[in-house]
């Protein structure tokens, strides 16, 4: 295994369209969300130890996670868990990582992956990202892995390649927002988009040089503690400075900007799991296409419901179409699937 090679596991969020299952207290990156017998982030770690050593994974995460970490993945070090005193979004999480593991092997290449996705076919992602550390390892390129659109989604952001591109690594052309439905189908119809599934592969000199350039406001804060770093004065330095960092994403604040930016066409399925819906299309479902987590159901003139409970609980339902019904602890939510995108908005509405 190349000790070259490091990852980065971004495990901050709090994954609230997925409430009341997932909660700030207990996200869905650390739930087992398909009932596979693992949690999000086991599944994710498991399938990047294969290609990367174990003592080069780095866990981002908030502070208040970091039992949850320590204890779903016992492989892991204290040290190789990052604690982010705040909420900054992907870009200052990924340049304090970026730092550290500059200063351990400035000739690392290293892959961003979120925590909670799910992969289909292991074995083609690890042939994938084996296929970009060797591009990035020959090219100071900032490559992404573009997941293939099987249907115009207007919840992810889409990357729009070089047509002309016969290589199988292409030039990106540009990152484009989130569409509405007709947009999402042109892109598709276009036959050169990809969704945008946050999987990102550097070498660390590339991305560090891009963070130089087009974010020097966030790389000097943050170069500040470079003689800190990987030493016991790092907690405190972090703790002081990393809330003072603009709150932006890695796609806004460099690829967007960067002109050495290339995606390779995923060849696994891919899920981000992000809503309720998302995890009713990942599971396995009935005749009339009903998904049950963990239920006992008697289901009457019903169709196209997610149903999720604690361990053995009845639930009985008729006459209900494509509703997402969830009994956690002390609340039940019953709420349609068409209208997941504001289970979020409720969440806020009810810390208000």
């Amino acid at each position: 295994m190349n000790k070259n090679y490091y990852a980065i596991i971004m495990a901050g969020g709090v994954g609230s369209r997925f409430w009341p299952v997932s909660t700030t207290e207990f996200p869905k990156q650390f739930h087992d969300m398909l009932g596979s017998g693992e949690t999000l982030i086991q599944k994710t770690f498991s399938r990047l130890s294969k290609n990367i050593p174990i003592e080069n994974i780095l866990i981002l995460t908030n502070e208040k996670y970091n039992n949850l970490v320590l204890e779903q993945l016992p492989l892991i070090k204290q040290d190789q868990v990052l604690l982010e005193p705040a909420m900054r979004n992907t870009a200052p999480c990924i340049l304090y990582a970026s730092l550290k593991i500059k200063k351990i092997n400035p000739n690392a290449l290293m892959v961003v992956a979120p925590s909670d996705h799910w992969i289909e076919n292991e074995n083609a992602f690890s042939e994938n990202l084996k296929q970009c550390f060797d591009f990035c390892n020959s090219s100071n390129s900032l490559l992404t892995l573009g997941i293939q659109p099987t249907f115009p989604n207007t919840g992810f952001g889409y990357i729009e390649f070089d047509k002309t591109d016969v290589h199988p690594i292409k030039k990106v052309s540009q990152f484009r927002e989130k569409p509405d439905y007709e947009t999402a189908k042109s892109f598709l119809d276009s036959g050169n988009f990809l969704w945008n599934g946050g999987i990102f592969i550097w070498s660390v000199k590339s991305i560090l040089d891009a963070f130089d350039r087009f974010q020097p406001e966030m790389n000097a804060l943050f170069m500040k503690g470079f003689d800190d770093y990987n030493t016991e004065k790092e907690s405190a330095f972090i703790s002081d400075n990393y809330a003072k960092s603009e709150n932006v994403s890695i796609d806004y604040a460099v690829l967007e900007k960067a002109e050495n930016v290339f995606v390779l066409p995923a060849t696994f399925d891919w899920n981000d799991l992000g809503t309720w819906g998302s995890l009713h299309e990942k599971l396995d479902k009935d005749k009339n296409n009903n998904a049950v987590v963990n239920a006992t159901v008697l289901l009457n003139n019903s169709s196209s419901n997610i149903i999720s409970t604690s361990k053995d609980k009845l639930v009985i339902i008729d006459g209900l179409q494509d509703f997402i019904i969830v009994d956690k602890d002390n609340v039940l939510l019953i709420y349609p699937k068409s209208k997941e995108q504001e289970i979020k908005g409720i969440v806020t509405q009810l810390k208000g």
